[in-house]
């Protein structure tokens, strides 16, 4: 047990004297003081239970890999490491449907019931947002939540939540700088998720864009709950834009591909964000009818034979098929897991005490942490002032059947940066 990263004491058997016991409202102290009062619902000297909260059905349930990656790593921690710090890990899922009310009744049920030690991803700008204030109130982490939307970095007002991929912001910054290279007079078209996702990645690339020669031509948006964004292809299409902007969740990521790609008439440079670029999203479509797209990324591709032999990528597909049978870990999704679980265990490694309050003070101090599922020269950083874990991404175009990665990694934080509120 590594004591000296996240112990409060020789051994957390004495956490229930040492930390304040098994909620907020004790009183032990340690002989460094800084574990006086803390929360330990949910950890033990043994255990650590965290809450997961994914759209195991409904529009966005494509998102459902990634908690088997999630699984998987903790699995592995557990069987053949010990556990982290010596606790095994408990990882309780819940679906919400990509529904926001059902998302806020499963957070209470996770922490009140479960009694979590910490909510690890709920998934999703509209059900973070919505379940946001009630973990800060109860002062419960809500760690790495599965949204890049820049208010986790920026907000001053809910300090137990952060993300953890780059946010939309910056994404779309690396968007707008290729096209301002590439194409200096594009002419673009935009297909938006109608909520703050959307609203977050759109924004940013306009802002971006400002003062170039590259133009938005026309724009169209859609509902989580729609159909079909059929009708939205055929305007956009219409304005015979030279560039077009897919910013969309996997389902409508598949049907704007499709549907492209139907249109012979129109023929324009296709960027999707990053949440719809994984191989599921692109496979249904047809790999010869995403030939020459572009998105960016920040970790490993699985399909990439660029990582073959890779030390990480090789423990991985091997642990993937030992502890996940019937996941293909060949799906980025699960590889995304995997390096979100990854993280969690180097920040609680880091945490200067086993507790609500030492987790949450640990990931807000992470100095060029490095992960290995993550892509050569991005590590995790924050600090005062500066909520965002990872702020460095890699454009790629997909070829043949798999993405190839072009460029250097862009450090949004220094080409463009820092965000604020």
């Amino acid at each position: 047990m590594r004591v000296s990263a996240i112990g409060c004491t020789a051994l957390l058997l004495l956490a229930v004297a040492a930390c304040g016991g098994r909620d907020s409202g004790g009183t032990g102290t340690t002989a460094s003081g800084q574990c006086q009062g803390q929360q330990t619902t949910g950890i033990t000297d043994k255990s650590i239970k965290l809450g997961g909260i994914y759209p195991l059905s409904g529009p966005a349930s494509a998102y459902g890999d990634i908690p088997k990656g999630i699984k998987a790593y903790f699995d592995y921690v557990n069987a053949e490491k010990g556990g982290i710090g010596g606790r095994k890990v408990e990882f309780v899922v819940r679906d919400d449907g990509y529904q926001p009310p059902k998302a806020v009744e499963e957070a209470r049920r996770l922490v009140e019931q479960e009694q979590v030690f910490a909510l690890f991803q709920t998934l999703g700008t509209p059900s973070t947002t919505a379940t946001w204030d009630y973990t800060n109130q109860r002062k419960v982490p809500q760690l790495f939540v599965a949204t890049g939307a820049s208010k986790w970095g920026t907000d001053t007002t809910h300090p137990w939540t952060i993300g953890w991929q780059p946010n939309y912001i910056s994404e779309a910054r690396v968007y707008a700088q290729y096209l301002k290279t590439e194409q200096p007079e594009a002419k673009v078209a935009v297909l938006y998720q109608n909520d703050d996702f959307g609203k977050d990645l759109f924004g940013g690339f306009k802002r971006a864009i400002e003062g170039t020669r590259v133009t938005i031509v026309a724009e169209q948006s859609y509902e989580v709950t729609d159909p079909s964004i059929d009708p939205q292809m055929r305007n956009l299409a219409e304005s015979k834009a030279d560039v077009f902007l897919n910013i969309t969740t996997p389902k409508f990521g598949s049907q704007a591909l499709a549907a492209d790609a139907k249109n012979t008439g129109w023929n324009p440079l296709h960027i999707i964000n990053n949440v719809s670029a994984s191989i599921t999203v692109l496979k249904p479509v047809g790999f010869e009818n995403v030939q020459g797209i572009v998105s960016s990324s920040y970790y490993k591709d699985p399909n990439d034979p660029t990582w073959q032999n890779d030390a990480e990528m090789v423990l991985y597909k091997q642990k993937m098929q030992q502890y996940a049978p019937g996941a293909d870990p060949n799906i980025p999704y699960h590889t995304f897991g995997w390096a979100v679980a990854n993280s969690f265990h180097k920040a609680m490694e880091a945490a200067k005490c086993p507790t609500r309050e030492g987790l949450r003070d640990s990931v807000r101090n992470l100095q060029n942490v490095p992960i290995d599922m993550l892509l050569p020269g991005v590590t995790m950083n924050t600090a005062q002032g500066d909520g965002f874990p990872i702020e460095s991404m890699q454009l790629m175009t997909f070829k043949g059947e798999r993405w190839e990665l072009f460029g250097e990694v862009i450090d949004t934080r220094k080409e463009f940066g820092p965000l604020t509120g």
